[in-house]
């Protein structure tokens, strides 16, 4: 079935560890190019507000006896870190028996010419979005070293970061573009500027 959303003159599907700056890259770059250019897809959105839907039609009712909050979900707190593990194994059977199943729910009615996939995280992913829209799909790995990440908050924790969910792109090869995110801001500056020029080269 053909994707439900327009046709993107770009799309950029960044991956990357906890805590690396996906998401500060990707807004970063929605923010100059314009909320009416680039729009910024989350692969976890869906997810999580599926998940949320989901607990309580299976009759957990985390919503009300939990207060489970999906804008909550959202945001980089603890409370998410909380129901990371159990999110990842849910979401690992929604797709075993749908590998597309959040791609699709994604890009339903985007309608701004660049895409900026922040948390692409399994080769299905990619392969999903260059199946439906080939050449104008590139990839884009965003890196920090451990340190770094590590004066971020990052922790080791078991069943996530040793999960596909945080390692299923480790050794996918190479990436269109790497932007390296260890704390310097004048060295990411530097290759957001270079990101930039080949986006607007394609409005």
């Amino acid at each position: 079935m053909a994707p439900l959303g327009g046709a993107p003159r770009l799309v950029l599907l960044f991956s990357g560890k906890r805590k690396s700056g996906k998401d500060f890259v990707t807004e970063a770059l929605q923010s100059r190019l314009g909320g009416n250019i680039c729009a910024v897809l989350r692969l976890s959105g869906p997810l999580k507000e599926q998940y949320a839907r989901d607990r309580v039609l299976d009759g957990l009712c985390f919503l009300q006896e939990h207060g489970l909050d999906f804008q909550r979900l959202l945001d980089a707190s603890t409370y998410k870190e909380a129901y990371r593990r159990d999110m990842i194994c849910w979401g690992e059977e929604k797709r075993q028996a749908d590998p597309g199943f959040f791609c699709r729910k994604v890009v339903e009615g985007v309608s701004q010419p660049i895409w900026l996939v922040s948390d692409t995280r399994r080769v299905s992913d990619i392969q999903w979005f260059q199946e439906a829209y080939g050449t104008v799909t590139q990839t884009v790995r965003v890196v920090a070293s451990e340190q770094t990440r590590q004066q971020r908050g990052w922790v080791f924790t078991p069943g996530v970061d040793d999960a596909e969910s945080e390692c299923g792109l480790d050794n996918l090869g190479s990436f269109d573009w790497v932007i390296e995110n260890h704390g310097d801001e004048q060295c990411l500056e530097d290759q957001l500027e270079n990101l930039l020029g080949f986006i607007r080269a394609k409005l």
